[in-house]
């Protein structure tokens, strides 16, 4: 099986759209640690990128400058270059592409 990388996009600012809703920083805190819970001892790494300083990387500074231009609404989660939650990403919708990539949840073993 091959590590993914599940990357969170967002900013310090709430998404205009997201009012009451969880910062882009509390939804990667909370999306890491129920990953680490669901898929336990499976290797996976979890980045969280500020859309407004985004990496050298590309790929991840392209779906930033989407982001930006209002393309996507943020909080963003992406998984190996699929778009699976945006705004108020939904687990079910992450755990289901984890599991596209072959991890598996620990009550199911």
């Amino acid at each position: 099986m091959k590590q993914v990388e599940v990357c969170v996009f967002g900013a310090e600012i709430l998404c205009p759209s997201c009012v009451n809703l969880p910062s882009s920083k509390e939804t990667y805190e909370w999306l890491e640690a129920a990953l680490l819970r669901k898929y336990r001892d499976q290797p996976f790494t979890i980045t969280y990128i500020d859309i407004q300083q985004p990496p050298e990387d590309d790929q991840k500074k392209t779906i930033a400058e989407q982001v930006m231009n209002d393309e996507y609404f943020y909080p963003l989660v992406v998984i190996e270059g699929n778009v699976v939650g945006e705004g108020n990403p939904r687990l079910k919708t992450i755990y289901a592409e984890m599991e596209k990539h072959g991890y598996v949840s620990v009550t199911a073993l």
